[in-house]
């Protein structure tokens, strides 16, 4: 199932992950896929923000930073990732087992380390234009994010 929404600005791209927030659940992963300056780390603060953490900041140069609210959140950025190698050494099996919702930015460049089962975020557009975002559901879990969204 695959939804697209249009974010006019980044409040509504904040606005948006809220709402995929709201209905994740331990263990869920989201696959962020988009240029630089496409908005997806605003996308995550929004999604942090409903599980009530508010100090999101892009985690490039530490690749993953661990947060704690009503569920915990691990957002990874695989800009810098050059192979799985590298993911493996920091323990990322123990991450993607240790019931933490997990956000990846940056999936294009470790195609190997997205499970199955996820939601799919790929977001276009960059500077002031607006920004499509193509959401698809991999597998029955994640549906309610997606009506969820149908809504917005």
């Amino acid at each position: 199932m695959s939804v697209t929404l249009i974010a006019k600005s980044a409040e509504e791209m904040r606005r948006i992950g809220c709402v995929i927030g709201r209905e994740l659940f331990p263990s869920a992963f989201i696959a962020l896929y988009g240029d630089l300056g496409a908005g997806k780390t605003t996308l995550v603060k929004g999604i942090a923000e409903s599980l009530g953490i508010t100090n999101i900041a892009s985690p490039t140069f530490t690749i993953v930073r661990h947060h704690v609210g009503e569920m915990v959140l691990d957002h990874f950025d695989a800009y810098r990732i050059e192979s799985m190698d590298e993911l493996t050494a920091i323990g990322y099996d123990d991450y993607l087992n240790s019931g933490s919702v997990i956000i990846m930015e940056w999936c294009e460049n470790v195609p190997d380390a997205i499970p199955n089962n996820r939601l799919e975020i790929r977001i276009e557009g960059s500077g002031a234009e607006a920004r499509t975002l193509s959401v698809t559901a991999h597998g029955d879990e994640y549906l309610p994010v997606m009506e969820a969204l149908k809504k917005w």
